[in-house]
């Protein structure tokens, strides 16, 4: 007689496959799509499994007449190894590299600890799915198994780039306070670099501005996890570093997180989580005014949200064009706009060479002026009295109108002066409008013009982060910005642009693991410094150990390569307590039976994670071969006197 369960198994197999949404190219259900559907309580996916009369008695019950469907039971189900089994399930069962629980994702035991980025396939990926430019890496770790990953990490590949190239670099440069001062780009795993910032640059950093993957739901997407919990995933990615990046912000500091619709209101909701006293505000700024064509809307914009301490205004005004703002008179006229009308609004505005320096003090009843423009040590005091010489009143008391002086412009004209004030006020609309949005304009063609070979798809328009930038640190012209999702370098250059403007002295960090960064976001900064003249910044990388492994398996290209790998693998690198060499040996010709696919994966995770980059805490290993100079310079990069 059939074993039912069996049997269940197969006729929910047999069902699925008629859902072309749960079927690969190849004919292979998939698992995760199946689960995903699920737990937005699919109407179609519903619909099938009601089709069927013994599938619908195993995963609904009856509640007055209606069939309720057992979410939390069928996604169990399907998880099961039992279900869809294949030989690098029964594989990896055999030797040991499970957490023993019949469904790995429901364990208790076993957490989404830490997905990152890198460009290495995961598990059960189809070929077609190989075709993606950028894969992310995710493995679901047991908490016992972190215990020395977000430790400090050893730096190396150091070198100063300026206008006139690379060149050694001999230390560090600090201000008063000790801290380090030099722009920085790095290159490394983002979670793990931030953790080894955080000693130098905990409290520190004034502004982040990020701009992480965005995760839609097409081919196109950067971040697919061969995972059901898609957004899940996403958001435990996006927590891990939020975390940290949040020690890192001054009293007074400010995050800038750009996103779309995807992932828009997920990300809300982690903010407001993790930043439980902190204003959270979104807007929306139109990059793309051709629109992204869909079915039923083309989406012409994307959101940044910006997350700051509640109770003080931090957020600096919007820089605007001249064009942008529309101009009245900051002088009254009408009904109700004499100087009695109001006790606060009669003082003179002090103006030198036709630009607003600063306020005098309220006039009280019965001082009048001489005239309305007087001339006190070469500075002009203006007050709002008309042409007939009638006193009146500025729109605005002393006060409001000095948080908006840079809205502020002078006419002169036959011994008078007009003052004029930009309409909006100076504070932020919640759309932001404007052709030096274009992301094509000023991020793509911008990019060709800096790093001709790069192949960085979709960058930010230069205005777009500048204006961003702007409303952060604006008033602080020391303030060290932080990226680490550092991409084309567009902070980076947004910064430069800033500090250009107003002869700034702020900093950036970028972190950035991909391999376009030298491509990309190096050629383009030290582009810029040559056109500019001026500027520098260090370039620097985490010291990789067992994620060279990982890069190794992942352009091998045959198993007979691989085998030769994981011999070496077992001489060098750091294997995970789980694994056993003499029992994956004893078992090598169901190993060899493994698509290549599944071979890379099983070796990738034969690996502690723990040992990716190396230690601080083993620089004098010798093992790790780090040279003397290197040395010196983590030294001073951890200020370890």
């Amino acid at each position: 007689m059939e074993n039912p369960t069996k049997n269940i198994f197969k006729q929910l197999k047999e069902l699925l496959i008629k859902d072309e949404r749960f079927v690969s190219q190849n004919g292979v259900v998939l698992k995760n799509q199946v689960q995903e559907v699920a737990r937005k309580n699919d109407p179609l996916l519903i619909k099938l499994l009601l089709s069927d009369k013994a599938i619908k008695k195993h995963f609904f019950f009856e509640v007055e007449k209606t069939q309720i469907f057992d979410k939390e039971k069928f996604i169990r189900f399907v998880s099961n190894k039992q279900f869809l089994p294949d030989s690098y399930t029964a594989f990896k069962n055999k030797i040991g590299l499970t957490a023993g629980d019949e469904y790995l994702s429901a364990s208790k035991e076993v957490v989404l600890a830490w997905p990152y980025k890198d460009c290495v396939l995961e598990g059960g990926m189809t070929k077609e799915d190989q075709k993606r430019d950028e894969i992310f890496y995710n493995e679901t770790l047991a908490p016992d198994d972190i215990n020395r990953l977000l430790d400090p990490k050893v730096f190396n590949n150091f070198k100063r780039i300026d206008k006139n190239g690379e060149h050694k670099l001999d230390s560090f440069n600090r201000n008063e306070n000790g801290t380090i001062k030099d722009n920085l780009i790095i290159k490394g795993n983002n979670l793990l670099a931030l953790a080894s910032l955080k000693k130098e640059f905990t409290g520190k950093v004034k502004c982040i501005y990020i701009d992480p993957p965005f995760n839609p739901e097409s081919k196109s997407n950067t971040f697919s996890y061969n995972n059901a919990f898609n957004h899940s995933s996403w958001l435990t990615f996006m927590r891990n570093r939020l975390l940290i990046a949040k020690t890192m912000l001054t009293k007074d500091g400010v995050l800038i997180c750009a996103i779309d619709e995807n992932e828009r209101e997920y990300l809300g909701v982690l903010l407001r989580e993790i930043f439980r006293d902190y204003e959270v505000h979104c807007i929306e700024i139109v990059h793309n005014p051709r629109g992204i064509q869909g079915t039923n809307f083309s989406y012409s914009h994307e959101s940044a949200y910006f997350v700051f301490p509640k109770g003080k205004k931090i957020i600096g005004d919007r820089y605007i064009e001249e064009s942008d703002i529309n101009w009245r008179n900051l002088r009254d006229n009408g009904g109700e706009s004499l100087r009695s009308d109001a006790k606060n609004c009669f003082y003179p505005i002090i103006v030198k060479e036709g630009i607003v320096t600063g306020f005098g003090e309220v006039l009280e009843a019965g001082i009048s002026p001489k005239s309305q423009t007087e001339e006190i040590k070469g500075n002009k005091y203006i007050y709002p009295i008309d042409t007939d010489g009638i006193e009146r009143k500025w729109r605005y008391a002393r006060q409001s109108v000095e948080d908006v002086k840079h809205l502020l412009r002078v006419k002169e004209k036959e011994g008078r002066c007009e003052v004029k004030i930009g309409k909006d006020f100076g504070t932020h609309r919640t759309v932001w409008i404007g052709s030096k949005y274009d992301a094509n304009e000023y991020g793509t063609k911008l990019m060709k013009s800096l790093a001709p070979t790069c192949e960085f798809k979709f960058p930010k328009s230069l205005y777009n982060v500048y204006d961003c930038l702007h409303a952060a640190v604006s008033e602080d012209k020391d303030a060290i910005i932080l990226d680490f999702f550092g991409g084309s370098g567009t902070t980076a250059h947004a910064t430069i642009e800033l500090n250009n403007k107003d002869k700034g002295n702020r900093s950036y960090i970028l972190i950035e693991q991909m391999d376009y960064i030298e491509r990309c976001t190096v050629a383009r900064i030290s582009n810029v410094y040559k056109q500019s003249g001026t500027g520098d910044f260090i370039y620097m990388e985490l010291a990789k150990w067992n994620e060279e492994w990982i890069e190794k398996i992942e352009k091998t290209k045959t198993k007979e390569e691989l085998a030769k790998l994981w011999d070496a693998m077992r001489e060098t690198t750091f294997l995970s307590y789980k694994v056993e060499p003499k029992i994956i040996n004893a078992n090598a010709k169901e190993f060899a039976d493994l698509s290549i696919v599944n071979q890379k994966e099983f070796l990738i995770e034969c690996l502690d994670k723990n040992q990716l980059y190396i230690n601080l805490s083993e620089i004098e290993d010798t093992e790790y071969r780090v040279s003397k100079e290197d040395k010196a310079l983590n030294k001073n990069f951890y200020n370890d006197k």
